[in-house]
């Protein structure tokens, strides 16, 4: 039998989302991962966000203590009910929050698909009991709060998928892999993505393949064997791991090509639907694409979205000439 403080924060939460639901387009900041108590946290007075802001834009932001997500809804008219959950890159020691994040919402709401950004913590000794976890715990949180409350925010939980960037890759490639581990105390709704895209993605902890500095931010500079192997995410997939679509080039001095090639290997060899794109050149840290042969991503990802059931190009641009 559900308690009556219960009831009362699950109708409150009803209310906000219908408040978010039919109030106007656009981004709605600040919905909380963790109204209550933060698991694994140590309280630091004086840890406190550091938020770079440029025309009034958030740009970037580092030591996160709070993490949310901000909602993008896109026009009534072009709602498909699938979702996005997008994890920002930033070698787990800044999130890119515009480039990774609200340009990425805007270019799915475009296609009748709703986003939410996460705003994870990054790991760090000084507030945390176990680094290691808790970007993992607050994306299982997002994609649960996401499920939990389809109804409201009339979206399919059947069609939930997430994209992350570098090190905002590597949370995705984390959760579609060990979305089944058990990290803090959570209810019983799947925090499993129908679907990942992973864009230039830290995938490996592996010396010669990862990005050291996501490396060291997330499992230390000493990292034992066991958790180089547990978080080298081409070696935890399985049969049950979502389909997937992969973008990297193949001159990225910073995340080496092999990250994502090692990744999709392994998916073939468990039978795990997948798409790989990679271009000649583009680097690192391209977003939605720069000029070059990486340029044209988007364009390559919407075919995939569609050619899986999670929008269609063709009814977006008839209601649009509408």
């Amino acid at each position: 039998m559900k308690t009556i403080p219960y009831l009362i924060n699950k109708y409150a939460f009803i209310v906000i989302i219908n408040l978010l639901v039919f109030s106007s387009n656009g981004q709605i900041n600040s919905i909380p991962i963790w109204p209550k108590s933060i698991p694994n946290s140590i309280n630091v007075v004086d840890y406190t966000e550091k938020q770079v802001m440029k025309d009034g834009q958030l740009q970037s932001t580092s030591q996160v203590t709070n993490p949310n997500l901000s909602v993008y809804l896109p026009k009534k008219e072009l709602a498909n009910r699938s979702v996005v959950l997008i994890f920002p890159g930033g070698g787990y020691s800044h999130l890119a929050m515009y480039k990774e994040g609200q340009k990425v919402a805007e270019w799915l709401n475009s296609l009748g698909i709703t986003a939410f950004v996460l705003k994870y913590r990054l790991p760090s000794d000084l507030i945390m009991k176990d680094k290691t976890i808790a970007p993992l715990q607050d994306a299982q949180e997002a994609i649960r709060i996401i499920r939990r409350n389809a109804k409201e925010w009339n979206i399919d939980p059947t069609k939930i998928g997430v994209l992350g960037f570098s090190a905002g890759g590597h949370l995705a490639s984390t959760l579609s892999t060990h979305y089944q581990e058990k990290v803090y105390d959570a209810d019983t709704i799947s925090s499993r993505p129908d679907f990942s895209i992973l864009i230039y993605p830290v995938i490996s902890m592996e010396n010669g393949i990862t990005h050291s500095g996501s490396k060291n931010s997330l499992l230390g500079e000493n990292a034992g064997r066991n958790l180089i192997e547990k978080y080298s995410n081409e070696k935890q997939v399985n049969a049950y791991t979502p389909k997937t679509f992969l973008v990297h080039a193949s001159d990225d001095k910073v995340v080496p090509v092999a990250n994502s090639i090692n990744y999709y290997l392994n998916l073939l060899q468990y039978n795990v639907p997948a798409e790989m794109h990679i271009y000649e050149k583009g680097g690192h840290g391209f977003g939605l694409g720069r000029e070059g042969t990486n340029k044209d991503w988007p364009k390559a990802c919407e075919k995939w979205l569609e050619m899986n059931g999670y929008c269609s190009i063709k009814n977006v641009r008839q209601k649009i000439i509408k």
